[in-house]
């Protein structure tokens, strides 16, 4: 009994697939060709910070880090309603990973998605399991995001600040917020029918339906894991408004935390909807544009937001990378193929 417990535990860890590891590795590519490119913003990065608060500087940062914290809580909700509960350190250093690689490659956030799937597995939780936090994850994030979405938009319209612009973005986020749990779930009740032949063929998309239909619907009709998950996402959202706001009032400015918290949801649809690697250039133009449309003086919006993507996006640049290749070399090692002895096999 024993025997067949260690042998199936063993074979839900991953393989070392070559798609993933070239993924993986488009990811760290796109961010460093990004850091490159921008490498002169990152330099004045120095100076923003010499020039900031530190009261509010230190601030920013603190709340920056909770929100690595809020999305391990998401995922930990979802692992504990699966009695399979891993370390809260563990998946804390998958968030890092995640984020770095949802905005490195801009996909909707999908390309994070995939490494939490691949790095849950890691961790020996059944591959069903790891597809289920990740359905409930997407599901709460864009319940969050669609739900602040439309609050800013009120919020303009409140202040007579709503555009045909932003209304047209945010209706096609919606779309877009809605339809990816839509595919998702749509995924799961189609289960494991067969494929049509030429979809058959293809590998990936084979074992991606392979993977979803394993989710275990106990934990998708779950409604209070949904609603707590959701709350783990706003948080994130709130605290990245809250990061902004400290930027600008660490930089001098006074403004309302519901202005810092319109110009991040504006950027952060853009940079969804956007192709940009690391949303670089287009969160900085929206932020900016929004905060000045919103009363606040170009320079110091330039300099607020900036201040604000040294701490979300270039700090955690480089541990979201360490950590990636981490789990790349681990991956690597656990597929050298061996022998019974347990000595590495000659290829």
């Amino acid at each position: 009994m024993t025997g067949k417990r260690r042998d199936s535990e063993e074979a839900d860890v991953p393989a070392g697939g070559g798609w993933r590891s070239w993924f993986f590795g488009l990811v760290i590519i796109a961010a460093l060709v990004g850091a490159v490119l921008h490498f002169g913003e990152i330099q004045n990065f120095g100076r923003l910070v010499m020039r900031a608060q530190p009261l509010w500087l230190g601030l920013a940062v603190l709340i920056q880090l909770s929100t690595y914290v809020s999305v391990a809580a998401g995922w930990e909700a979802v692992l504990k309603a699966a009695g399979t509960p891993r370390p809260m350190s563990r998946l804390v250093r998958i968030a890092v990973s995640k984020l770095f690689a949802d905005q490195a490659v801009p996909s909707a956030g999908m390309g994070g998605n995939i490494l939490l799937v691949d790095q849950l597995r890691s961790l020996r939780v059944r591959r069903g399991t790891a597809v289920a936090a990740l359905l409930v994850s997407m599901i709460g994030f864009y319940a969050a995001y669609a739900t602040f979405a439309l609050l800013m938009l009120a919020l303009l319209w409140l202040h007579d600040k709503a555009t045909p612009l932003m209304a047209g973005l945010v209706t096609t986020f919606l779309l877009v917020a809605l339809s990816i749990p839509s595919l998702a779930l749509w995924l799961r009740h189609r289960g494991s029918q067969p494929l049509p032949p030429r979809l058959e063929r293809i590998g990936v998309v084979r074992s991606l339906l392979d993977s979803v239909a394993q989710a275990p619907t106990a934990l998708l009709a779950n409604r209070r894991l949904l609603l707590s998950v959701t709350a783990c996402n706003a948080l994130i959202f709130l605290a990245d408004a809250a990061s902004l706001f400290a930027c600008l009032r660490a930089l001098g400015q006074s403004v309302s935390p519901e202005t810092a918290y319109i110009a991040l949801i504006m950027a952060s649809i853009v940079v969804t909807l956007g192709p940009i690697p690391l949303g670089l250039g287009s969160f900085e133009a929206t932020s900016v544009a929004t905060l000045h449309l919103l009363g606040t003086p170009v320079e110091a919006a330039f300099a607020g937001t900036m201040l604000l993507r040294l701490l979300t996006l270039w700090l955690p640049l480089i541990p979201g990378m360490v950590m990636m290749r981490s789990s790349l070399k681990r991956r690597h090692g656990r597929s050298v193929p061996r022998d019974a002895a347990g000595n590495q096999a000659s290829v």
